[in-house]
């Protein structure tokens, strides 16, 4: 079967103007960029919004589409920014915007709605519920997390309007996206702020075995597009806003290649495709989880990653020239990396001049001993890679600058109704959704030859010039057959399309700010003030097991919160008659992932809970409130993983039905105490102590044993377990706010919350009162709490 008729679009990412004009090059139908703000790749190159708007005329003007990814979370004094950055965007006309954080959400839905709305994979949407719940709140495109399989992919997709997006090629997360911390526990840098330092690719010891345990393969779906297409996924999109334009080049080229192809000779175009690839894999490739609910060649500890094709290995180094055999044939304008033993960056260079047997030369076959000379420093074993051939995209920065600066500005579609009275042209012009009228006297008129003034007027009016205008459609029923003389329809052409194009100016313009100063109002309402005094104090305990729901309650707790696990589930025939009475003080917590295949499950213990009388449930995933439907009265809280770093995402929350919201472990005490004094009335919890997730996995970790612990080349402990498919990597060392207790109660914290899962039995009653007494318990962090989160 063809890819045709419905043939996804094709997503490239554009981290860099070079990268922007190859994948534009070799056929992207759209691409992804970042803004220098709120960007998910803080430390790729990103645009200026004055880039970005020549970008989109570009696009536009050959049929394209650019996505703005804003998917990083915002704290509280980030908003006015994203609010002004919204305000450009939607002078821009984009093609959608994708996030991570609710509150950019919130926003563009209140304020700014021509922009349409795409969910990051970073949101974690794994289950039709959540793309549900996407369609609730007006998103256009999901894209969904990687840990799903192709039938998975379908049934979500047969489900909903909502566009489905997957990732076909390029760097895997370890972690499931948007569910890391792993870099922010190292330092500060937060991967949900765009500043990933990608501890996954380290090496770590287990058992004396030193191994890349959470360094995966690459992404490489180029088999499955036929698959995806009958799966209904409106775009492919290809990872890699920081990997080089070369890069985009041959990837977009590839999949381009097989997309169009016939079906009988897709065989073909795959094969040539996949010799374009060679080029662009860092590592070995995989189809991920679309191809299996459990592969096993995703992670592979004993694999070293490596840009490009492996050429040779470095037999020995004179001065600054450098000998290898090589298996592939060489040209002087090809690009080489040389990986260190030592699993220490590469470095890559152009080959400008090449030696055989000491003779210069412009190529070398394959299996020739050469000399390259090089500006960095290797030795003798280290591995060659060859990163790009000298046929590669090569388009300097400045002549990209130079391409763009000459970009005429984005033509807007325009819809004429055109008619005739007494002597005066009266011209309707429908732009955006917006009327604008226009009345042109053309006084006394003979009759014309031909009678269809409709096509005239189609003719006339569809010459726009360098007018910022494209005329998508003109209707002109019962105009006379008229004759409108050259030169007057050349002058009333001109005059209209500037006086359209001065009229929308200024009334875009004045929406825009309208919209800018209602949102910047919207933000200010919640804005901090001064700390208020916190009411009385409530803590709830996370406890492991439904059977140990007592021992919070008895020691001083307000409410135990217990995770609903599929063991938990089977548990709970007979814990439940135990709990008469109780049932306000427990909190049913919902795992963060629950696959499709697991929602009947799930459906019915909350309705059976439900009707038993618990009232309590908490959410860790958007898609949760899609399950609370149906059930009356409930008190519904968020984990820290519905992430709230500022308050418009608690607004976000609370119109979704929370009462309650756990703040984002990772955040700091500045954006903390301004998000306490915030004046929204949504409780706001803290947790005061819990263990450290840095990554949550679907993927199989090899040959590591959870009760032994991993240790990184710094000297970091980390430990594994396991629960229902999802592995947890957490840190040795907890964390604890416990000493902060009086210090956020005095910012206005009355809310707080425990997690004894990973504790050890004998510590639980300690940790409790170091709480109360505001002490600091030895061996534990504070993670980002008193250095600022970047």
């Amino acid at each position: 079967m063809s890819i045709s008729p419905q043939k996804p679009e094709l997503l490239a990412p554009a981290g860099s103007l070079e990268s922007f004009f190859a994948a534009m090059e070799k056929g992207a139908d759209a691409v992804y960029a970042g803004m220098r703000d709120f960007s998910a790749r803080a430390r790729a190159k990103n645009f200026t919004l004055g880039q970005m708007e020549r970008m989109l005329a570009y696009a536009h003007g050959h049929g394209r589409r650019i996505y703005i990814t804003l998917n990083t979370l915002v704290n509280e004094k980030e908003l006015p920014q994203l609010v002004d950055t919204l305000a450009a965007l939607a002078g821009m006309r984009v093609d959608g915007v994708i996030l991570q954080d609710l509150a950019v959400a919130r926003l563009i839905r209140r304020h700014f709605p021509t922009i349409p709305l795409h969910a990051s994979t970073q949101l974690t949407i794994h289950n039709t519920a959540g793309v549900k719940m996407l369609e609730e709140l007006g998103f256009q495109r999901a894209v969904l997390a990687r840990e799903l399989a192709l039938d998975e992919v379908a049934a979500i997709a047969a489900a909903t309007p909502v566009e489905i997006e997957t990732f076909i090629h390029g760097a895997l997360c370890f972690s499931v996206s948007g569910q890391c911390f792993f870099s922010s526990y190292l330092g500060g840098h937060s991967g949900n702020r765009g500043r990933c330092a990608q501890p996954c690719r380290r090496l770590y010891n287990h058992r004396g075995k030193e191994g890349h345990y959470f360094s995966t393969s690459d992404l490489s779906a180029i088999d499955m597009l036929p698959e995806l297409a009958r799966a209904g996924v409106k775009s492919l999109k290809i990872e890699g806003r920081m990997k080089s334009a070369e890069y985009v080049a041959s990837v977009v080229e590839a999949y381009r290649l097989v997309l169009d192809a016939p079906e009988r000779s897709r065989k073909e175009a795959l094969g040539a495709a996949k010799e374009i690839l060679k080029y662009s894999f860092g590592r070995t490739p995989t189809k991920g989880f679309l191809a299996s609910q459990q592969p096993d060649d995703i992670a592979n500890p004993w694999q070293k990653g490596g840009t490009g094709r492996f050429v040779g290995q470095i037999k020995s180094v004179k001065g600054n020239r450098l000998t290898f055999e090589s298996r592939d044939a060489l040209y002087v304008g090809d690009r080489l990396r040389a990986q260190p033993k030592s699993d220490m960056a590469g470095q890559a260079w152009t080959v400008r001049e090449l030696f055989v047997g000491r003779k210069k030369v412009m190529e070398a076959k394959a299996g020739s001993v050469v000399e390259v000379e090089t500006p960095f420093r290797f030795t003798a074993g280290d591995a060659v890679y060859k990163v790009s051939s000298r046929e590669a995209f090569t388009l300097s920065e400045n002549a990209c600058l130079r391409r763009l600066e000459s970009v005429q500005r984005d033509k807007v579609p325009c819809r004429l109704r055109v008619a005739l009275h007494d002597g005066v042209m009266h011209i309707d012009a429908e732009v955006g959704g917006v009327q604008y009228p226009f009345q042109f006297p053309l006084g006394p008129l003979e009759p014309a030859r031909s009678g269809d003034m409709q096509a005239v007027l189609q003719g006339q009016f569809a010459r726009t010039g360098e007018t910022p205008f494209l005329l998508e459609a003109l209707e002109a029923p019962d105009f006379p057959a008229v004759l409108i003389p050259s030169a007057t329809f050349k002058e009333l052409r001109r005059q209209f399309y500037r006086q359209l194009d001065e009229a929308l100016s200024t009334g875009f313009r004045e929406r825009i700010a309208a919209a800018r100063a209602a949102a910047l109002r919207d933000v200010a309402a919640f804005r901090a003030g001064s700390p208020h005094a916190a009411p009385k104090e409530t803590l709830a305990v996370v406890m492991d097991q439904p059977k140990e729901w007592r021992f919070p309650l008895q020691n001083g707790a307000d409410a135990t919160i217990l995770p609903l696990s599929r063991a938990a589930i089977h548990q709970l025939p007979g814990v439940i008659p135990r709990m008469r009475g109780c049932e306000e003080r427990v909190i049913w917590q919902l795992p963060f992932m629950i696959f499709d295949r697991d929602m009947p499950l799930y459906r019915d213990t909350l309705r059976q809970l439900h009707q038993t009388g618990f009232r309590r449930f908490e959410a860790a995933n958007l898609s949760h409130f899609h399950l609370f439907k149906g059930l009356a009265e409930l008190r519904i809280s968020t984990w820290h993983r519905c992430f709230s770093l500022n308050s418009q995402a608690l607004a976000a929350w609370q119109e979704l039905g929370a009462e309650t919201c756990t703040l984002y472990i990772e955040d700091d005490a500045a954006n903390l105490a301004e998000l306490l004094a915030a004046g929204i009335d949504v409780e706001r919890r803290v947790i005061a102590y819990a263990p450290l997730p840095v990554m949550t996995t679907k993927i199989r970790i090899k040959d590591v044993h959870s009760n032994i612990p991993l240790h990184s080349d710094r000297g970091e402990a980390y430990s594994v377990t396991s629960r229902d498919g999802l592995q947890t990597i957490s840190a040795a060392t907890p964390y604890s706010l416990t000493a902060r207790h009086g210090e956020l109660r005095r910012a206005g914290c009355g809310s707080y919350v425990i997690d004894l899962r990973q504790a050890s039995r004998e510590s639980w009653n300690e940790i409790l009162a170091a709480f109360k007494a505001g002490r600091e318990i030895p061996g534990t962090t504070e993670f980002n709490y008193a250095a600022e989160l970047v």
